[in-house]
């Protein structure tokens, strides 16, 4: 997802999460819709703000299973990505009310309460680690304060599975799963330690917090996203950590052409959190 501040903005590209889009929407947890369907109050048209919504992909996944007539505020930093995810989000909902957009270009870190006062739902998807503790806790306390349940999806949690296994996975991951709690620009990010943290913060702000996994199972029909994904994985474990370019130089390129051929299976887990009010 795009970065949360101006300061230090993060561009992901549009192929990237086009790519993505179906092992997401085959992770994500339909049990955690189902537990806030009692939440939202259908006497009146539901309004879901989706918070850096990117292409807009958990739209399209989660209009189509509510039901009423709904409206979604969409948010994001890049007006690119909010073209697209208003072009592409559902026209109806489960029972065939009519789906409506709108899109507000703005940094969701800085959200104020009147910003979301209308809200029957907030979202957000594969976005927490990119924040840091204290935007993660303005985060949490605007969210709180909207008084609605609140669902964020495909949160990393730092761990990895790659079968057939190879001795230099846990040190791939190790370096990696630091690299996401890297510095930048004054900023240290939380990486997979970010929905933990989430959901302690939402605790203490007096929600009812349930964590559901929510991984991405990668087998030989989703060859391309795993070699794309390993490119990046092996990319940033060696920007943290150079001495380990050497080490890969082999590794990179057997995985690789292992994921092409369908001989490598990749477990990526991730934690979906539902907070109600």
């Amino acid at each position: 997802m795009p970065g949360p501040t101006a300061e230090v903005p993060v561009r992901v590209r549009p192929p990237w999460l086009r790519l993505r889009e179906p092992a997401d929407a085959a992770a994500r947890s339909p049990e955690l819709v189902a537990e806030l369907r009692p939440y939202i109050a259908l006497d009146r048209p539901v309004v879901v703000h989706d918070l850096g919504c990117g292409t807009g992909s958990m739209g399209r996944w989660l209009a189509p299973r509510l039901d009423g007539p709904q409206h979604w505020v969409l948010h994001d930093r890049d007006p690119d990505l909010l073209a697209h995810a208003a072009a592409a989000l559902p026209v109806g909902s489960a029972d065939g009310h009519v789906v409506t957009v709108e899109t507000r270009l703005d940094d969701i870190t800085r959200l104020g309460p009147d910003d979301l006062r209308d809200a029957s739902l907030l979202t957000a998807s594969a976005l927490l680690d990119m924040m840091t503790a204290d935007e993660l806790d303005r985060f949490v306390a605007t969210c709180a304060v909207a008084d609605c349940p609140v669902l964020v999806t495909i949160s990393v949690v730092g761990r990895v599975e790659l079968s057939p296994a190879d001795p230099l996975d846990a040190t791939v991951a190790d370096a990696f799963n630091d690299h996401q709690r890297r510095t930048v620009g004054g900023r240290t990010l939380l990486g997979p330690d970010a929905v933990t943290y989430a959901a302690e913060a939402f605790a203490a702000h007096g929600l009812e917090v349930v964590l559901r996994p929510s991984p991405w199972r990668l087998g030989p029909e989703q060859s391309a996203l795993t070699m794309e994904w390993l490119t990046g994985w092996v990319g940033a474990a060696c920007e943290q950590r150079p001495q380990l370019v050497p080490a890969t130089a082999d590794y990179t390129p057997r995985r690789l052409a292992a994921a092409a051929m369908g001989r490598l299976d990749v477990t990526l887990h991730h934690l979906d959190l539902l907070a109600l009010p």
